[in-house]
């Protein structure tokens, strides 16, 4: 595997396990505004439970993105990718329903920030890649 891809794994499981310890201390309160109605109606969870059930995903994703051996990478990248997928609703209703958090204060922010996802979809999958042989 190539150093730069390396790299962009590395950061990008660190990235997830930040984010993940972000959803369980500092930054619970901006999580909750990314929560959708309907997450919360089909579960049997409060939105502060599945901020920490989230964060919890989150460490646990970043861990298996930075530290995974090399021949389980593609599979920890395609999982990486359904996340960011799955998530994706949670950006979308907070722009919908323009909640404020994370200094996404305005329309055009909260619109900007959906147009990060396919960016960390193709990171997923790009940085998790089986080499070439």
């Amino acid at each position: 595997m190539s150093a730069v891809r390396a790299a962009a794994r590395v950061a990008l499981g660190g990235a997830l396990i930040l984010a993940g310890v972000s959803h369980l201390t500092f930054a619970r309160r901006d999580f909750r505004a990314q929560v959708p109605d309907t997450v919360v109606d089909l579960s049997p969870l409060d939105e502060d439970g599945v901020v920490l059930a989230s964060g919890v995903v989150e460490v646990a994703l970043g861990s298996a993105i930075a530290f995974a051996p090399e021949r389980h990478r593609p599979l920890v990248g395609r999982v990486a990718a359904g996340f960011f997928t799955a998530i994706f609703p949670g950006n979308l209703s907070q722009w919908i329903h323009r909640r404020d958090a994370f200094g996404l204060d305005t329309d055009e922010r909260r619109f900007g920030r959906l147009f990060l996802q396919p960016v960390l979809i193709a990171w997923a999958l790009w940085a998790t890649r089986a080499p070439r042989r």
